[in-house]
């Protein structure tokens, strides 16, 4: 393996450090994307209940605020909850494109090293290409090592930017489907607390005129 990078040249060092970014952001997002983390399983069920049994003290929505996206976005209703639903809707949609920039986080520079790797790989191939011409201008085309080096450098080069960027590529759109599928569901989720909430707006004032008589 080490005479393989060896024989890549210098032009194979900027694929091994892209290939190295995109190694850490597909285990970065991978570990942040996990289901659980965006919109953990009970979370929603337990909001409601608070919003029914009108257990909504700063305490519980701070709280709600760190706990994860779909968290910051029920603590976004939360905050406003008192408001007519539009309001309240046009809060959660400020804080959902918040919400929404940091699930896509890493994912445009991910996207670009799926873009470049094939660029460098055909810059590694060219190089190799004219160190190979090189090589026949001094020498002729009677030393087939100083030729070889060349085509050996070029092929190394374009297999690994290849090998970056297909993987890249994948994860890219991966990551992407990923964000759209949780932010679908936190959508639904925070529909059906705003519901609750308007629901709870509107009988209030229905009965305080029977507490009176």
């Amino acid at each position: 393996m080490l005479e393989i990078l060896t024989a890549g040249g210098w032009a194979l060092v900027p694929i091994l450090i892209t290939s190295a970014i995109a190694l850490a952001i597909i285990l970065e997002r991978y570990w942040t994307l996990r289901r659980k983390a965006v919109s953990p399983p009970d979370l929603a069920d337990q909001v409601l209940s608070w919003a029914r049994t009108r257990k909504l003290d700063p305490q519980h929505i701070e709280t709600l605020r760190h706990i994860a996206p779909l968290g910051e976005m029920f603590a976004a209703a939360l905050d406003v909850r008192n408001r007519p639903r539009d309001v309240i809707k046009e809060r959660v949609e400020d804080t959902g494109r918040h919400v929404v920039h940091q699930l896509e986080r890493f994912l445009n520079t991910l996207g670009t090293i799926a873009l470049i790797a094939p660029l460098l790989g055909l810059l590694g191939t060219v190089i190799g290409m004219i160190r190979m011409f090189f090589a026949v201008m001094v020498s002729g085309v009677g030393d087939p090592l100083k030729m070889a080096g060349g085509i050996g450098e070029a092929l190394i080069c374009t297999a690994a930017g290849l090998i970056v960027a297909i993987p890249a590529y994948i994860f890219h759109r991966y990551f992407r489907a990923r964000v759209t599928s949780a932010v679908i569901d936190m959508e639904k989720q925070v529909t059906r607390l705003i519901d609750e909430l308007t629901a709870a707006g509107e009988t209030a004032p229905s009965a305080a005129p029977s507490r009176g008589a």
